[in-house]
């Protein structure tokens, strides 16, 4: 399968929007073919102006974004926009810190031009429920399911939680991981690191965590369900239901490299999987390229198909959807922009 790149632009215009970092896009595809864009920012990732920011696309033209969620002086996290029968729905983190961050949503029926009152996703719940950062999967059969993950002072594990009744109930599904006692340092740290982009900047915190998070998910078969993790160990991880997401086998690693940064994937109508990630492995390994690849076997191998970005900076966190024949891709741009590119698949 080949992708040819059709557009590449910034969301943020020349003298910015307002903050000074930004990061952890999603984006969904509007009734009526409009396309919303979702990502934080304020003065930097966890300090207490970070807000929700919002990027529309009216008939094939951005227009300038805008706060949609206000920050209420409490660090906002890792926005996740599904659009459902009911309208859409916008998932996100609050709160200083990811060991302690949960997760409200609110819902817009006018196309993100509105939305209504923030709450609890699982009311008095202090695990951060719902998705953490890539998108739900629409299951053949009706089922929402939402890839998470919770993280603590030593140890990273991802969950799915399932809605079987559109979102109004939530059942956590946990992903079984044997974890080590440390994780290994990469031999060429994330610059991130060094210019503390993370909320923390203790390394001799960071390069303990060991697990692995933020899953992307897909399906091949009615009730097969697969995911794709980030994790502290240099590999991606894999994880697979074969009861629609109910129970999941123990994460296994797989031969994809991971620098311990996020990554996304999609099906294709034909069912193959297109994935965009960071090639590269090592723990808080750098962030460059972006690269998306293709797997014509259910994600068992995979080719390389286009470099999004190939210069040295960070190129992180992507997020993709497919819009028929079409794909879209957003990805943190060193921080300081969300950048777009529509790609047509062939």
């Amino acid at each position: 399968m080949a992708l040819t790149l059709i557009s590449r632009q910034p969301l943020i215009p020349q003298g910015g929007a307002g903050f000074k970092q930004c990061h952890a896009s999603t984006l969904t595809v509007l009734p009526g073919g409009d396309l919303l864009v979702a990502w934080f920012a304020g003065l930097k990732e966890g300090s207490g102006d970070t807000a929700i920011w919002l990027a529309r696309r009216e008939q094939g033209v951005w227009q300038m974004p805008v706060r949609a969620i206000a920050c209420e002086g409490l660090a906002h996290w890792n926005p996740v926009l599904f659009t459902a029968p009911d309208g859409v729905w916008l998932f996100y983190k609050v709160g200083p810190g990811v060991h302690v961050w949960q997760t409200r949503y609110v819902k817009s029926t006018d196309g993100g031009r509105s939305w209504s009152a923030p709450a609890e996703l699982v009311a008095g719940d202090p695990l951060p429920r719902g998705p953490v950062k890539n998108k739900i999967l629409h299951t053949s059969d009706g089922v929402w399911l939402a890839p998470g993950s919770t993280e603590d002072e030593r140890h990273w594990d991802a969950f799915v939680d399932r809605s079987c009744d559109g979102g109004q109930s939530w059942q956590l599904s946990p992903v079984p991981l044997a974890h080590q006692t440390f994780s290994g340092q990469s031999s060429q740290l994330w610059q991130g690191l060094k210019d503390e982009a993370l909320w923390e900047n203790d390394l001799s915190r960071v390069l303990r965590w060991d697990g692995v998070i933020q899953p992307s998910l897909w399906e091949s078969a009615p009730g097969q369900i697969h995911m794709l993790m980030r994790s502290t160990r240099g590999w991606l991880y894999r994880s697979d239901s074969t009861d629609n997401g109910r129970s999941w086998c123990p994460a296994y690693a797989t031969t994809l490299p991971n620098n311990n940064s996020g990554i996304d994937l999609v099906q294709t109508a034909s069912g193959t999987l297109v994935l965009a990630c960071n090639p590269t492995g090592g723990n808080w390994g750098q962030r460059f390229p972006l690269t998306l690849l293709v797997s014509e076997d259910n994600g068992v191998s995979w080719t390389h198909a286009l470099d999004v970005e190939t210069g040295e900076g960070e190129f992180s966190y992507p997020a993709i959807i497919r819009d028929g024949e079409r794909l879209h891709l957003t990805w943190t741009w060193n921080r300081t922009n969300i950048m777009h590119c529509e790609l047509q698949l062939a």
